[in-house]
């Protein structure tokens, strides 16, 4: 069947060896059903470069590698806690990456790929955070520094990152509906797909006579994941869990 799958939102880590199990079981049993898998950013809850050698990570890349051998394609979207992927750990899994934002054509319908924190317009000093970071020439000197100090500057960014957002209104953090107007009529798309914010729904409404739907995708946690399919069918959610 011609059915294609979306997630995002896993923030695998060795610290968390349940999501990392369950993700490596989900791309082994129902993913590898699909036609394709999309994961719309924060794969990783902090990727300092593909050259990271944990061997939990390894053991991911071998999961993806596996998946995309048996003919399910699979196309990263990186999101705020992982824009180091890079083309290593696409040549290593068999993935291909997509730029933020994406379209996608799929079973006559224009669908907008996101990760969803370019559409949080509203908290201004995370916009100016997300630029200076993404800025190359900074990518660059990060990727040169020692993994070992990679990873204490990841753990600071985690700590600083969580007392930020406890000080936020949640207002702030959620997605501003002028972005998501105007990033949808940019693409003439009638579908939005993106996670992000951890508030799944699904969200319908009507502009100049056009059905407009946005799919938000949930967060992972522990032994509980969630994706989107479309197929023939049309749209559903599905739960992930251990059979």
């Amino acid at each position: 069947m011609d059915e294609r799958l979306f997630c995002s939102d896993l923030h695998l880590s060795p610290e968390r060896p349940e999501t990392m199990a369950l993700f490596r079981h989900f791309l082994a049993t129902r993913a590898k059903r699909a036609s394709q898998l999309y994961i719309l950013g924060d794969l990783f809850d902090a990727w300092i470069g593909d050259d990271d050698d944990l061997p939990p990570y390894q053991r991911i890349r071998q999961a993806l590698r596996a998946l995309t051998r048996g003919g399910t394609g699979c196309a990263l979207l990186p999101g705020n806690r992982d824009f180091l992927l890079g083309k290593a750990f696409c040549r290593a899994t068999g993935c291909r990456l997509l730029p933020d934002p994406s379209l996608l054509i799929d079973h006559g319908q224009r669908i907008l790929l996101m990760h969803g924190d370019l559409l949080c317009t509203d908290d201004l000093a995370y916009q100016r955070f997300r630029r200076r970071v993404r800025n190359p020439l900074l990518k660059r000197l990060f990727l040169w520094k020692s993994l070992e100090k990679r990873r204490a500057i990841a753990r600071d960014y985690r700590r600083k990152s969580a007392q930020a957002t406890a000080q936020k209104r949640p207002q702030v953090m959620d997605v501003n509906q002028t972005a998501v107007q105007a990033y949808l009529a940019r693409f003439q798309a009638t579908h939005l797909i993106h996670g992000h914010i951890h508030r799944p729904s699904t969200q319908i409404h009507e502009e100049q006579g056009v059905q407009i739907v946005r799919h938000v995708l949930a967060e992972w946690w522990e032994d509980r994941g969630e994706i989107l399919s479309l197929s023939e069918r049309g749209w559903h959610r599905e739960a992930v869990q251990f059979d």
